[in-house]
């Protein structure tokens, strides 16, 4: 009996003593895990951000913005875009008839800014996309003048006026074709003024922001001859000069040499009075 007892007593202590080593590794693993996780937290940089606006759906030019298409998000503080709204007691005031509307579409979680949305009580007209002292000008295109449809509101493009000049200019004659504005705005391509626009559409007038002095050189242009657009591209800050070409530039034909003057024989002559009458007699030129 006491070895049966004994044999019992010493079993318990093995497993007391096998739990305990089990139980004092898990403790120590678990500590070693946590100051893993401490040091590893303690090398992360935290980056501070901002609340941000952003659009909770899709959003078209024209609507309405309301508090319910729009939420708040946290936002790096060094990758905020310039006239980002964060403050949604500025983007929408208290007077409902102040309400703000979209000029641009925006993307779901795209941030609001201010160049994407009307001032407040504006609407999203053609007048609310003007700078001061810019005036909106319609141009009549077709599919070749009108870069075959590829315009769209926001693009630049170069204005080119082909025409026949015939006497107006000394010593040009017959048809010409002329870069007259380059790098004009596109506001709107025929009745759409936003950047909706999916695939090409062939439009049949398109509206540019111009200075009242260059609306005067379209009209002008436009009633004499015949307007052609190119596209400018996204990144080009390219500065074009004059260009100007017509028929013989464009044949390699070089410029008419005027012809030479003939120089006039010089006539000498003398006055003698024969009564009442004058006699004009030619003399040689002695000079």
């Amino acid at each position: 009996m006491r070895a049966v007892f004994g044999l019992v007593l010493v079993v318990g202590i093995a497993l007391a003593g096998g739990a305990v080593y089990m139980a004092r590794n898990y403790i120590e693993a678990y500590q070693a895990e946590l100051a893993r996780e401490r040091q590893a937290r303690a090398q992360v940089k935290v980056i501070p951000t901002v609340e941000v606006i952003v659009a909770e759906r899709k959003l078209r030019y024209g609507e309405r913005l309301t508090k319910e298409d729009v939420r708040i998000v946290e936002w790096p503080e060094n990758a905020i875009p310039e006239g980002t709204f964060t403050d949604p007691a500025i983007l929408f005031p208290e007077q409902e008839e102040d309400n703000r509307f979209v000029l641009r579409a925006m993307e779901k979680d795209e941030a609001i800014m201010a160049v994407k949305v009307t001032k407040p009580g504006e609407p999203a007209g053609l007048t609310s996309q003007l700078s001061p002292g810019m005036r909106a000008f319609a141009l009549r295109v077709d599919v070749a003048s009108g870069v075959s449809g590829f315009l769209r509101p926001g693009d630049l493009v170069d204005v080119y006026w082909t025409g026949n000049i015939g006497d107006a200019v000394e010593g040009a004659r017959g048809e010409i074709t002329r870069l007259i504005e380059p790098n004009i705005e596109l506001i709107a391509v025929d009745q759409i003024a936003g950047s909706d626009l999916t695939g090409a559409i062939i439009a049949r007038t398109v509206t540019v922001a111009a200075t009242p002095e260059q609306v005067a050189a379209l009209a002008q242009a436009q009633n004499t001859g015949t307007l052609s657009l190119a596209l400018v591209g996204a990144r080009d800050d390219t500065v074009v000069s004059s260009i100007e070409v017509n028929q013989r530039k464009l044949l390699g034909l070089g410029e008419i040499e005027a012809a030479p003057e003939v120089e006039q024989e010089k006539v000498c002559t003398i006055r003698t009075r024969r009564g009442a009458e004058v006699a004009v007699i030619p003399i040689p030129c002695t000079n």
